[in-house]
């Protein structure tokens, strides 16, 4: 159904959307260090400020997604049909 939200935790859900999106995985610059990727973002180029987030590899985007218990709460379409960018992250216990 148009407009409608999805829950998943399945990594080849999550990176399927966003790469079908030109999406990549992402980092919020001067939030993690060697250890810690910081806090996770997508990156859609040409949309929103790019210059805050730092690229990483979807390895350590799925690692801090499961070490941190997030589900993936996203949308297919709008309620106009149109292809959808939006999405959060979410706690899995929610």
């Amino acid at each position: 159904m148009a407009g409608e939200s999805k829950t998943t935790t399945d990594h080849k859900t999550i990176r399927k959307w966003i790469e079908e999106r030109e999406g990549r995985p992402a980092t919020v610059k001067r939030t993690g260090d060697k250890e810690d990727p910081g806090i996770l973002r997508v990156d859609f180029p040409g949309y929103g400020d790019s210059t805050s987030l730092e690229p990483i590899s979807w390895e350590e985007f799925f690692q801090k997604f499961d070490e941190k218990k997030l589900a993936f709460l996203y949308q297919e379409t709008t309620k106009e049909g149109k292809t959808s960018r939006f999405f959060k992250f979410v706690n899995r216990q929610t």
